[in-house]
């Protein structure tokens, strides 16, 4: 048999002759986390409008594709749904204010903020990238939370606190790894533990903590048994 003459060649002869293109029109850009790259690069929001095309020329209209997302660096496509992942940057934004919140609600439940205290949660949030926190600062943030809310500093968490722990944790916790989500637990919890043994309003903060990034009960309580044996 000749070259070109089997089924393989006329298959390849007939897409040369008849096929479909896609014409791409932009709707939109942005910055995403391209999991082609693996980092945070620009993207292109497009939609396509195939066409059955004779000789590379189109000639029927075959419908509507995409959406899709294009990376402005490798060109590969994705589905849009790649837009519900944070880019880098923001996500160590959610994580800055995630460990900041958690920070400021285990210090007012535990109604004294002690020196002890207020030096591990400085160290915990700075550790997280907010590198000019002070003590002084913390001190000043719990204050005014407890005066904005009208809660007594060493109660339980009440729904106001609760709310605002949901809207800094339930975000980022999809993101984040079991290790992650289990590693800001365990920060509050040595947090309240810096003066003493947890006070039951600490506890309750700790739970609802845990509950936000989706760590299931029994290993809130291993965590926050295990945050009281030192390493």
């Amino acid at each position: 048999m000749l070259p070109g003459r089997g089924r393989n060649g006329r298959g390849a002869r007939l897409s040369r002759i008849l096929g479909t293109r896609t014409a791409w029109a932009s709707v939109g850009d942005g910055e995403f986390f391209c999991p082609g790259c693996g980092g945070d690069r620009n993207y292109q929001r497009l939609t396509g409008r195939r066409r059955f095309a004779v000789l590379g020329v189109p000639v029927l209209p075959r419908g509507e594709t995409g959406p899709v997302v294009e990376c402005a660096a490798c060109r590969r496509h994705f589905g849009t749904d790649v837009l519900d992942h944070p880019t880098t940057t923001r996500l160590s934004a959610m994580l800055r204010d995630a460990v900041h919140t958690v920070a400021l609600a285990v210090l007012a439940a535990g109604g004294t903020c002690s020196r002890a205290a207020l030096e591990t949660a400085v160290t915990a949030v700075r550790a997280a990238g907010i590198d000019d926190c002070t003590q002084e600062q913390l001190q000043a943030l719990v204050e005014a939370l407890a005066a904005d809310t009208g809660r007594v500093q060493g109660q339980p968490c009440g729904p106001g606190l609760a709310i605002e722990l949901h809207e800094a944790l339930d975000p980022l916790a999809p993101h984040l790894a079991a290790a992650g989500r289990e590693s800001i637990l365990l920060q509050g919890a040595r947090i309240a533990l810096a003066d003493g043994p947890y006070t039951p309003a600490e506890r309750d903060v700790l739970t609802t903590v845990g509950a936000a990034l989706t760590i299931c009960s029994e290993d809130v309580s291993r965590l926050l048994a295990a945050a009281r044996t030192p390493s």
